[in-house]
């Protein structure tokens, strides 16, 4: 898969720049959507070039044009890097006529892309990132988070197993914003259920070694282990779970920020058992298996949420500047929260004033090897929450743009 990438990238770079407006042409002459991604480190699998054919493909799906100009995707690796982030999407908006700007995988990268393209009159439609700030206290007309957040992801999890019984809980936190996010959103559904946190344990960010806290964990009895890491470091607590039997034992072991990309590279061996919460899954109905074939013959890998979700903002946008007539972005950006929103990563969800798309978002259970039917047969759906259960409501947000409105 690193080989696989490097060369996609290689060809992206290659592509770059004839694909790139040079710096004084006039814009307007054109739809340009860059896609600013993690193409280099930990969670490039689960973004990377795969959010770039992603779009590749709504553009191939809406069609060339739209109002009359060509539509343009440029791409370029973030590195997860807030700095480099913001110095690419300020030459993309300032210099080479971007429009939109989709993927910003890493939360501090969506912020400062967000808050960039507010003061620029630019769109930001973040698909990659998961932290609630993004639509609650730092929220922006030009901007939507739309895939999942924290909150979604821990009642998607949380709730369908305290229901089931698992009442006592233990956290492995990464001692990131993302990790304490976390820990704030889960634990009132654990407690409103009747459920109780009976420890939990911080590690360091990209820790190489966590079978101490995977101890401690195994050691509580808790009926719950909740990892609430990302990248390496949830693939490293997956692995010492599995060599330490907690995921062939009684006790269930949850990841909060993990993909069916995540499982496939572990494999149904070490990862069968795991539980986790995505808004897509490849294996769901004719239409997903459709597009994930068609992704899978350019990627050689199935799409998760983050990558469909690219797919499905694209979309979304391009139907709105043609309702609106503009590329402009306040008139695009009522009509995408005036259009519902469907497509083959979501049916009937819609865009809130707060940029808040709600969908509905699943748990699922990853399969052991005996259950699987192939390669990418990776996970069984057990639950589903609708968007208005999973996302907080408006009349909790702390977004200026909406705060006390019912």
């Amino acid at each position: 898969m690193r080989a696989l990438r490097s060369a996609l990238l290689a060809s992206l770079i290659a592509f770059a720049p004839a694909s790139i407006r040079a710096e004084g042409a006039v814009s307007g002459d054109r739809v340009k959507i860059g896609v600013l991604a993690d193409m280099s480190t930990a969670m490039s699998d689960n973004y990377g070039t795969g959010s770039v054919t992603a779009a590749r493909l709504a553009v191939e799906d809406f069609g060339a044009t739209v109002l009359g100009k060509p539509i343009e995707i440029v791409a370029a690796d973030h590195q997860s890097k807030p700095d480099v982030a913001s110095t690419l999407a300020r030459r993309w908006y300032d210099v080479e006529g971007v429009d939109m700007i989709t993927d910003l995988g890493n939360s501090a990268v969506a912020l400062g892309v967000q808050a960039l393209a507010r003061e620029k009159g630019r769109l930001a439609l973040i698909t990659g990132s998961g932290s609630t700030v993004i639509t609650g206290a730092q929220c922006s007309p030009n901007g939507a988070l739309w895939v999942i957040d924290t909150h979604a992801l821990s009642r998607a999890i949380a709730k369908p197993l305290v229901q089931a019984g698992e009442k006592t809980w233990f956290y492995v936190v990464a001692d990131i914003t993302l990790g304490k996010s976390f820990v704030a959103d889960v634990t009132p559904v654990v407690t409103a259920g009747g459920g109780k946190v009976v420890g939990q344990v911080f590690h360091p960010l990209l820790s190489p070694d966590l079978s101490s806290q995977i101890l401690q964990a195994q050691a509580s009895g808790a009926g719950v282990i909740a990892l609430f890491n990302v990248g390496g470091d949830a693939i490293n607590a997956v692995k010492q779970a599995s060599e330490f039997g907690v995921l062939g034992g009684r006790q269930k072991l949850a990841g909060f920020y993990m993909t069916a990309v995540d499982v496939h590279a572990l494999g149904l061996a070490v990862a069968g058992g795991l539980y986790l919460a995505e808004a897509f899954y490849w294996d769901t109905d004719e239409a997903t298996r459709t597009f994930a074939k068609r992704f899978y013959d350019r990627q050689k890998a199935m799409p998760n949420s983050y990558q469909a979700g690219v797919y499905s903002a694209v979309t979304h946008y391009l139907k709105a500047v043609k309702a609106a007539g503009t590329d402009a972005a306040g008139p695009v950006m009522a009509k995408m929260r005036e259009m519902p929103i469907d497509d083959v990563m979501t049916k009937g969800g819609r865009l809130r004033p707060d940029g808040r798309v709600i969908r509905e978002v699943s748990l699922f259970r990853v399969k052991r090897p005996e259950e699987s039917k192939g390669e990418w047969d990776v996970m069984e759906r057990v639950a589903t929450l609708p968007g208005d259960e999973a996302f907080r409501p408006l009349s909790d947000s702390d977004c200026p743009l909406v705060k006390g409105q019912p």
